[in-house]
């Protein structure tokens, strides 16, 4: 499956991934967590451990979206991470291409509908990508640069 964030679909472009981390997770709530560690602790390993809970909690939203409106039994969701420059990047691929979010207004009772708000607010930037088969809904958090001490 190619997603917005493959390696190959940036071999010849000037912006191709400094880094790059692809994992499949079942469609089960225990997958949202694993993704989530996961994506903090890249945040951390490349050098940007003050972005790891923005990171994280970004992960989570759009991994709960594509288990809750996006997954199909038995078939897999994959969450692509990667780092071009300053921009960490959190992309999470569904096979369910008809259901695309959309941000809708919530009452203070209301249980669930704060995902993409809280999206809205952490990212710098995120947009959805229709595929072939499915969607790719992706978020990205501008990182300060890396200084040498």
């Amino acid at each position: 499956m190619t997603g917005s964030c493959d390696p190959d679909r940036h071999k010849n472009h000037p912006h191709r991934p400094d880094r790059y981390d692809a994992v499949s997770y079942t469609p089960y709530p225990q997958s949202i967590p694993r993704a989530r560690r996961r994506v903090a602790h890249l945040a951390a390993e490349w050098g940007h451990p003050g972005a790891a809970g923005d990171a994280a909690l970004l992960a989570s939203e759009l991994c709960t979206n594509a288990l809750l409106h996006g997954c199909l039994r038995d078939r897999l969701f994959r969450v692509e991470t990667s780092l071009i420059g300053q921009v960490l990047r959190i992309a999470v691929t569904d096979p369910k291409g008809e259901r695309l979010p959309e941000p809708r207004t919530v009452e203070d009772s209301d249980q669930f509908g704060r995902g993409l708000l809280i999206v809205r607010v952490l990212a710098s930037r995120w947009a959805v990508e229709n595929l072939t088969v499915g969607k790719t809904v992706w978020a990205e958090l501008n990182v300060p640069g890396i200084t040498d001490a």
